[in-house]
């Protein structure tokens, strides 16, 4: 038998960037499992606990205050370390800390390793609410709220053996095909370009621009983050039961997930048709503002499911707006500075959040005596917010002075 002594190549995968970005999918809902947890354990924790909304917010903030200083430490230090073992120290750490949790005894503890989660997930980008409820609830009512938070840090590692074994860069993976490879490397500089000096931060804040980009964050997403953290508490207040509202917690997420689709398709179709770029951004922006409107008629109501509706018609209005919130930077700003700018409508988004979550333990505390209208102050103002941020990008984001010295990129 004849020996070659050659090593055989291992088979290339086809189609490995589609395989790849299903991986960051699962990631992205085992975060969410993750992140989601507490809000969805929120009312039987405030009963076992004894915790005031108050204390509840402190919880949340815990996190939000992490993960604001998170995005941007994150974000240089995985362009430092890259993205392969950048996100492999942040999966690691925000699993081991969703199994800690499981030993939380107290308001104190439970901020404190919501905290270190924050500082985790910062690395990693949200979504799929929808499919996270049902499992947390799930969990919570056949094995209790300590294994619901261990679940998720377990299923953390199962997507560690995955990522470090399926991801490397397309240069150097063992598993691509070549004419793979190339596909990939042809959408890449085929030399070093010479890239320009950072811009400075005061020089960025100069523009009106970067405050409309600012703007467009920190109006938006407080709402979105008051619905993800407070919903099933809300729900409660109105005198429905969390057992009952399943329905209820899935439809307003998926909602979100179709009109993140609807902002960007409709966005380019108008491009297609001829619109410039700033007003066809602007449509959806218009759309977004007035849409987040519907959660205010919530408050004349108590049932179940036109309460979802209406949750539902908002967030897919949210989800178009902060769709075209997210790609404002690369619209309006060159390479050197996109990171920049949107690190700065992150960090205002979170300072927003923080803000907005303080007062809503407050004022829901204040007002348990109205009942089932105890949040509608709060609901009135979660749905105009938006809508002023939407007036304000408007006015901001537009082609000035700072546009013809080429200082932003004209829309």
């Amino acid at each position: 038998m004849a020996v070659t002594g050659q090593i055989r190549s291992p088979r290339p995968i086809p189609s490995l960037r589609w395989w790849i970005g299903g991986i960051l999918f699962a990631s992205t809902v085992i975060n969410y499992i993750d992140r989601q947890t507490l809000s969805v354990l929120a009312p039987f924790l405030k009963q076992e606990y004894h915790w005031t909304n108050t204390d509840y917010a402190y919880v949340a903030i815990a996190f939000r205050l992490a993960y604001t200083i998170g995005q941007t430490v994150c974000g240089r230090q995985i362009d430092r370390l890259g993205t392969r073992l950048g996100l492999t120290i942040s999966v690691t750490w925000y699993s081991i800390v969703s199994l800690l949790t499981s030993l939380a005894t107290g308001i104190k503890s439970f901020a404190a390793f919501r905290f270190l989660l924050g500082a985790g997930e910062s690395a990693n980008w949200p979504g799929a609410s929808e499919v996270s409820t049902d499992t947390i609830e799930y969990q919570y009512l056949r094995f209790g709220w300590r294994v619901a938070f261990a679940i998720p840090g377990l299923l953390g590692f199962l997507w560690l053996i995955v990522w470090r074994k399926m991801y490397f860069l397309p240069r150097d993976h063992p598993r691509i095909s070549e004419s793979e490879r190339q596909l990939i490397l042809a959408d890449r500089p085929q030399t070093e370009t010479i890239r320009k000096p950072l811009p400075r931060w005061r020089d960025l804040l100069k523009l009106p621009q970067t405050w409309g980009v600012i703007v467009s964050k920190s109006f938006t997403d407080p709402v979105w983050f008051f619905i993800t953290d407070w919903f099933p508490i809300y729900l409660l207040a109105k005198g429905i039961s969390v057992q009952s509202s399943v329905f209820a917690f899935w439809v307003p997420f998926l909602a979100a997930d179709l009109g993140n689709f609807f902002g960007g398709g409709v966005s380019g179709y108008l491009i297609r048709r001829g619109w410039s770029l700033g007003a066809a951004r602007k449509a959806l922006v218009v759309f977004g503002g007035f849409g987040v409107l519907f959660l205010i008629p919530t408050i004349f109501t108590v049932k179940l499911y036109l309460i979802a509706l209406l949750f539902a018609l908002a967030t897919f209005s949210y989800a178009a707006f902060s769709t075209i919130a997210n790609v404002l930077p690369t619209d309006l700003y060159s390479d050197e500075a996109v990171a920049t700018v949107s690190g700065m409508s992150g960090t205002g988004a979170g300072i927003g959040t923080i803000i907005a979550f303080a007062l809503i333990g407050h004022y829901s505390d204040a007002r348990q005596a109205a009942a089932t209208h105890s949040f509608d102050p709060i609901v009135v103002v979660a749905g105009l917010i938006p809508f002023v941020g939407m007036i304000l990008v408007l006015l901001l984001v537009r082609n000035s002075s700072a546009t013809d010295q080429g200082l932003v990129k004209r829309i």
